[in-house]
């Protein structure tokens, strides 16, 4: 996993730099109430966070990766509910504070540190994110399916094509999104979905 994010990492700073985030950067995003600077801090923050989280004191205890995002308000309320309005408002006023250059060379800089503080992580630590800890590779697989769900939308955003992501992210993505899918839908409409077009429901979204 710390691989995965990593590579995750390197191709969402590469995303970062490029100069139609700064010549779109006041423009809507393909997420409703999200400018694309306002996608792009909060896609950036995936890895400048991480920076700040590793270098915090550790959590006591851990959760399953899978309770961190069912115990989460923002995952399943629809994007107008009071967790999702107050992620875009804190990534706006973020990106009020800053230019697309800025952002991109914050993220640079964090990737490099993080290419020595990831793989020194020891395999136990927790990682306290606020209500909850989590493994520290647990932590970084939620990193993970950030970094790929967002870089796709900041360049459908910029109207450029997606950047090829690393295989590692995508099957960790893949498989977690699956897992949130089971539990939102149940096991029967997912299996329908992806086997059985003729029978398959209107949406089986994770998130």
């Amino acid at each position: 996993m710390r691989s995965a994010f990593l590579d995750a990492s390197e191709t969402a700073a590469g995303l970062l730099r490029d100069p139609a985030v700064t010549a779109r950067w006041g423009e809507p995003s393909a997420l409703p109430g999200f400018t694309v600077g306002g996608l792009a801090r909060h896609l950036a923050n995936q890895v400048t966070r991480t920076v700040t989280l590793l270098a915090g004191p550790p959590g006591e205890a851990a959760v399953p990766v899978l309770d961190h995002f069912t115990g989460a308000g923002w995952v399943g309320s629809g994007r107008d509910s009071d967790d999702n309005v107050f992620i875009r408002s804190r990534g706006e006023e973020a990106a009020a504070l800053t230019s697309a250059a800025e952002l991109a060379a914050e993220v640079d800089a964090a990737l490099d540190e993080l290419r020595t503080t990831v793989p020194a992580q020891h395999p136990e630590r927790i990682v306290d994110v606020g209500k909850w800890g989590l493994t520290v590779d647990d932590f970084l697989l939620t990193r993970v399916l950030e970094l790929v769900v967002h870089v796709d939308d900041l360049a459908v955003s910029l109207d450029v094509p997606t950047p090829q992501l690393p295989p590692e992210a995508v099957a960790a993505t893949v498989e977690l999104l699956g897992r949130l899918a089971v539990w939102r839908h149940g096991a029967l409409p997912v299996v329908r979905t992806l086997a059985r077009q003729e029978r398959a429901p209107a949406s089986i979204a994770a998130l």
